[in-house]
């Protein structure tokens, strides 16, 4: 196998493969062989680079808690000035992600099902992301508020714990039914009735 001189190359290509399988096959039945032989590297060379396979799992949901970071950036570099309208030109961008890569979920709400009950160290990682999500998420809401398009009476927290709570069951639907129609109906139902001022 060819040897690269940069350090960075392994872990990435590690974490490549362990994404990769990992949204395909569910963590506990990806194993460490299949991720280096998928990465292309000696299996030896995982352990130069994480401690176990839950540390890995772990550094996934970082970095991908980093890629959702950057795409939420871009789709609203070019989201409407109204706030409402943002919010669904940002759930709209989500769930045509989802129906371009045929509904494979989610891997924080893959990982949450599938892992929070047995790593504490997946748990917390899973824990500290969905937490950020609703926060950013609760920003815009309290924009939209502020602006008269979305109700009052409760506040930006707790509309965004229930839209995220709805969202990622409509995920998990998503998935059963492999259709996107779960989204849609999650979105609308938030943005057009339930948060209606």
């Amino acid at each position: 196998m060819a040897r690269t001189a940069d350090k960075t190359d392994i872990p990435r290509r590690l974490a490549e493969a362990g994404y990769t399988l990992f949204n395909q096959l569910g963590y506990n039945a990806t194993g460490i062989q299949q991720i280096t032989e998928a990465a292309g590297v000696p299996k030896g060379s995982f352990y130069n680079h994480f401690d176990s396979k839950e540390a890995f799992a772990a550094q996934i949901i970082r970095n991908y808690a980093v890629w959702m970071d950057r795409r939420w950036e871009a789709i609203m570099a070019d989201a409407p000035e109204d706030p409402l309208d943002a919010l669904r030109h940002l759930f709209n961008a989500f769930i045509a992600h989802h129906e371009q890569a045929s509904c494979p979920g989610c891997l924080v709400g893959n990982f949450a099902a599938e892992v929070s009950e047995t790593s504490d160290t997946c748990r917390t990682e899973l824990a500290h992301v969905m937490s950020q999500w609703r926060e950013r998420l609760a920003e815009l809401i309290e924009r939209a508020q502020q602006a008269g398009r979305i109700r009052t009476d409760l506040p930006a927290p707790t509309l965004s714990a229930f839209f995220w709570d709805s969202w990622e069951g409509a995920v998990l639907r998503m998935k059963v039914e492999h259709s996107a129609q779960p989204l849609r109906d999650a979105a609308s139902l938030m943005l057009d009735t339930f948060f209606r001022p």
